[in-house]
């Protein structure tokens, strides 16, 4: 298969959701001696892209933004060890440390967030659900995160997305961290209030505002 064929074929396997195929097509691509970071920059994020936009555009729905992200993933899994094996590396654009805060336990936009992110380029910590405050800060002094996301969907934890970036300036970090949040409650008016950085509405507005927070530094 020649590489043109290849990429189209792999953002088509992420579009549709297949890992399956997706693993299939890059150890083909291995064995044709096909470069595996091109396969990853030209092929499986460009689907990642296109997937994101239609979920924006309520064309597609959850549960194929995730199948879209097991897809790629999988698919990077196989072309890991190639790209060290050539000490090849992807361009990160940051380092993101993204938990859904205390007394919260909702998962599921916190893991679109990362799904996404990781497409980006971003290099993705996720610590989880119901996570404390001094998690936050201890993650984000291990990693050297440039970006925290802070994920509250009920009315009553979101107040400890104020908690997180206040822990943060305590341990002196709050100068070397972005911080954007996120869940139904919040609002830019409260991310303003508790002096977070941004607001993202859904995962693929948390992608964009990541990038340009990233390349505002």
């Amino acid at each position: 298969m020649q590489l043109n064929e290849l990429l189209a074929s792999l953002a088509d396997a992420v579009i549709e959701g297949d890992p399956d195929r997706a693993t299939e097509l890059v150890e083909q691509g291995l064995a044709a001696n096909h470069d595996p970071l091109a396969m990853i920059e030209d092929g499986l994020r460009p689907g990642m892209d296109v997937i994101g936009e239609r979920f924006a555009e309520a064309e597609c729905f959850i549960p194929d933004l995730v199948m879209s992200g097991k897809a790629m993933q999988a698919a990077i899994a196989v072309l890991d060890p190639a790209l060290k094996a050539g000490r090849q590396e992807r361009s990160v654009l940051g380092k993101v440390v993204i938990g859904t805060v205390r007394g919260d336990i909702h998962a599921i936009g916190k893991m679109l967030v990362g799904t996404l992110l990781s497409a980006e380029g971003f290099e993705v910590h996720d610590l989880g659900v119901d996570v404390p405050e001094e998690k936050f800060v201890e993650a984000v002094r291990d990693t050297g995160a440039n970006l925290v996301g802070l994920s509250a969907l009920l009315t009553t934890t979101m107040r400890n997305q104020r908690g997180v970036i206040e822990a943060l300036a305590e341990a002196g970090l709050r100068d070397r961290v972005k911080v954007m949040i996120g869940g139904a409650p919040t609002s830019p008016e409260w991310a303003e209030q508790i002096e977070a950085d941004a607001h993202a509405e859904n995962a693929t507005d948390a992608a964009r505002i990541a990038r340009s927070l990233v390349a505002a530094e």
